[in-house]
């Protein structure tokens, strides 16, 4: 198995984040050993038939569809180098075809459920609370992503010009503006963070032991919060990323400005957040055309 060569050039060429990385090296791990215990065959000389029972078992195991086709995608990814270094001459995903997936709309937090969160920024009065309102804060006034949140780094942090450098997938930088308001939190918090800063770290937000932030209190932090207020299913980072672009685009900003905000390579991507905004446009169709606005049911 060329999985080592293949992890470089993920890392090194292709510039993946390091979840990313560790994500394709499971699934591809994981498919190899299935392949070499049940059918004797290493999965760089397997065949479609050979993949295809790999699926058969994820299914049985209840795994949905989307995580098995984010699996395959490891796989395809995997195949692909294989292919472009003249390890296989034939990619046994060709033909496969994703499994069906239920389209799900995101459901954005209200405006007002983002406003009684920072309302509480009054309340922050140590290391913590101003670290943790400061995180909603920027998730929601510049969109980042939770991986550039944890990864900021106080160099990245430009106060006079009022923006901050992110650094996006594939190590693509780009630069944010950022409100007063969230200037005001920042200094704030960096008044608390010197005192835990013991250790001169680079990065922004911290632990109160001092160390980087982690995925899992990052999530905790933002769910905590929006349970006291908001009755969705989930709160977590993405769907305050979620809100920034809904709020944008139902404040009429431009599809194109918030995929450049939000890091998107591509509109497609960008165009997903564009169906929370489906229900103010119903509205401003029923109160604004004339055709709308003059129907009267007729009953006679």
């Amino acid at each position: 198995m060329h999985l080592k060569s293949f992890l470089d050039y993920l890392s090194y060429e292709k510039k993946y984040a390091r979840h990313t990385i560790t994500a394709y090296k499971n699934d591809i791990e994981t498919c190899h050993a299935f392949l070499t215990k049940n059918y004797d065959v290493s999965i760089d000389q397997s065949h479609y038939k050979d993949i295809r029972q790999w699926i058969i078992e994820l299914v049985n195991q209840g795994i949905s569809n989307r995580s098995i086709n984010r699996k395959i995608s490891s796989l395809n990814t995997y195949f692909k180098f294989l292919i472009k270094t003249q390890t296989i001459t034939v990619d046994p995903l060709l033909k496969h075809k994703p499994l069906k997936v239920e389209k799900k709309v995101q459901v954005p937090f209200s405006i007002s459920e983002v406003q009684s969160v920072l309302k509480t920024f009054n309340e922050a009065t140590d290391f913590e609370s101003s670290r943790n309102l400061l995180m909603i804060e920027l998730f929601y006034g510049t969109g980042i992503r939770r991986s550039e949140l944890i990864s900021l780094k106080k160099a990245d942090i430009n106060i006079p010009e009022k923006r901050i450098k992110v650094l996006g997938k594939r190590n693509k930088e780009r630069y944010l503006p950022l409100l007063d308001s969230t200037i005001l939190k920042l200094e704030k918090y960096s008044k608390y963070r010197v005192k835990v800063d013991i250790n001169n770290i680079e990065y922004l937000f911290l632990t109160k032991k001092g160390t980087q932030i982690y995925e899992s209190l990052v999530y905790r932090t933002v769910n905590n919060y929006f349970k006291q207020v908001s009755l969705k299913i989930k709160c977590s980072p993405h769907v305050l990323r979620h809100s920034f672009a809904t709020h944008l685009l139902n404040e009429g900003a431009q599809l194109n400005a918030v995929k450049e905000l939000l890091g998107h390579s591509s509109l497609a991507a960008t165009e997903i957040y564009t169906h929370s905004s489906l229900t103010k446009l119903k509205n401003v169709y029923k109160n604004s055309h004339p055709r709308q606005k003059n129907s009267k049911p007729n009953y006679k």
